[in-house]
């Protein structure tokens, strides 16, 4: 029997995901937004594009929760994208809103899906998640990690003019201006990237990637990145849905690892059928801890603020 995957919203990121999930055939997929036809006719491109490109997942449209019951992943990217000049701070309100009314819509009819969430202010935004779903916390999990991770891997390349598959990077912390790169660990086809690149050439790289979703949205002017985020949550689905068990950095529940309780913050954790299986702690140094703890701290402020 084939898993049962559900999008909840059809926006740009939505539909990517859907498709990203379809052509990889991870499962059925149903594509969940308020708007009534949008996610229908979506559906309907996308299921007129499988014979073409030769995959059997189903997709379906749909405004109906009803249509969601029984899903084993449920990624939900709804949520207002942020415009120039917003933070994700910004949305943190509205938002909360809307996870929450999509949380208490599904968790019912899927009592044992595995939520991975994408609508932000992300971090924020897994917690809205986990506390409305009463979920065990290794089944709400936030993609944020693999896309800042990719942004710092895409930006080391363009530098470097190489191959991003011979970067490997990590990204940890709160998804958003305090996120922390560490490029310490940060490896060019097994060589340090400190030993490639000078000091104020890394520091360039990492506040441009603590930026990269802003820096999109400047340039786009009426919304916000897609190919990428949308790239990085399919790559999740695989991970839980395959029990592929990669080692991904995400938005995790800690309580107590890296001496953080109580709050969502990316680290690199094994994603697998039971969601996050395991949190890697990794040895940071007193800066890079210091940095990281700051940005859970900016995390949890933000969601003290939340009327739950």
């Amino acid at each position: 029997m084939r898993k049962k995957i559900t999008v909840i919203g059809a926006g740009h990121v939505g539909e990517h995901v859907a498709m990203g999930c379809a052509m990889k055939e991870l499962g059925d997929v149903v594509l969940l937004d308020i708007l009534e036809g949008i996610p229908q006719g979506k559906g309907l491109d996308m299921a007129q594009f499988a014979p073409v490109e030769g995959f059997d997942s189903r997709i379906r449209g749909s405004n109906d929760y009803a249509d969601t019951a029984g899903s084993d992943v449920v990624v939900i990217t709804a949520g207002l994208a942020r415009k120039p000049g917003m933070s994700r701070d910004d949305l943190q309100a509205k938002n909360a809103d809307i996870v929450r009314s999509c949380v208490e819509s599904l968790k019912n009819g899927s009592p044992n899906a595995i939520l991975v969430i994408v609508s932000n202010p992300l971090d924020v935004m897994c917690y809205v998640a986990k506390q409305v779903s009463g979920f065990p916390k290794e089944r709400v999990v936030g993609m944020a990690g693999i896309l800042d991770t990719a942004r710092f891997r895409a930006f080391i390349g363009m530098e470097l003019g190489v191959s991003v598959e011979s970067i490997s990077a990590i990204v940890l912390g709160g998804h958003g201006d305090s996120m922390v790169p560490v490029p310490r660990l940060t490896t060019v086809g097994g060589v340090p990237l400190t030993e490639l690149l000078p000091d104020d050439r890394i520091e360039a790289i990492v506040k441009r990637t603590a930026g990269g979703g802003g820096e999109i949205v400047a340039l786009l002017k009426t919304g916000s990145a897609y190919y990428a985020p949308a790239a990085a949550a399919v790559e999740m689905v695989e991970s839980i849905l395959r029990d592929k068990k990669k080692i991904l950095p995400c938005a995790a529940y800690l309580e107590g690892e890296y001496g953080i309780r109580g709050t969502y913050v990316g680290v690199p954790v094994v994603l697998g059928s039971r969601g996050v299986e395991r949190v890697f702690e990794l040895r940071l140094t007193d800066a890079e801890m210091g940095l990281l703890r700051a940005s859970a701290a900016a995390v949890s402020e933000q969601q003290a603020k939340l009327a739950l």
